[in-house]
């Protein structure tokens, strides 16, 4: 990750600055990456608000790492993009704030590249429409997909989100 994010610094710093942008609207004391060659190679640094120190990614929490090359996957141009995202769990580790930048992240990426997420993180599920969700279920050995009808759920979604309909059971997708 250290190589691309000097690479998006070098070439595409629009894209570079939008990533530093969003990791310091999820993490605030991040300053910025000191992406600089080392022994033949690009170390993950990054520098602390107020602090000359530089840090590397084992002194860094998990969710940290995870939004660090989250932001960095979802904000690189549209060139570099894979034509497809599949994640399973992103937010594990994101303090709910983050969660939300991260569904607006996935969002705005939808709109040009597919994206497939697994998720239970209610917060997460907020972040979307009914329209962009699909519950799997597991029936007699198979998975089965269903895509929510946001026409039926429109009297529920009066009243509750769709975290609380997921949590009450109205949508599905719940070990059985």
């Amino acid at each position: 990750m250290a190589s691309l994010l000097l690479n998006l610094q070098e070439h595409e710093p629009e894209y570079y600055r939008i990533i530093v942008d969003t990791l310091r609207m999820t993490v605030p004391f991040f300053a910025g990456f000191e992406l600089e060659p080392e022994f033949g190679s690009i170390l993950l640094r990054w520098r602390e608000k107020g602090s000359s120190m530089a840090f590397d990614s084992s002194q860094a929490a998990d969710g940290m790492l995870r939004m660090m090359a989250l932001v960095t996957l979802f904000s690189l141009p549209k060139d570099q993009r894979p034509k497809i995202f599949i994640l399973d769990e992103p937010e594990l580790g994101l303090h709910p704030y983050a969660i939300n930048i991260l569904g607006a992240l996935i969002k705005s990426a939808s709109l040009e590249t597919q994206v497939i997420i697994a998720t239970q993180s209610t917060t997460l599920i907020d972040c979307f429409d009914p329209k962009d969700i699909v519950v799997v279920e597991r029936h007699d050995r198979e998975s089965v997909f269903r895509r929510l009808e946001p026409e039926k759920l429109e009297m529920w979604l009066e009243e509750y989100s769709l975290s609380d309909l997921w949590l009450k059971n109205v949508l599905g997708g719940r070990p059985r």
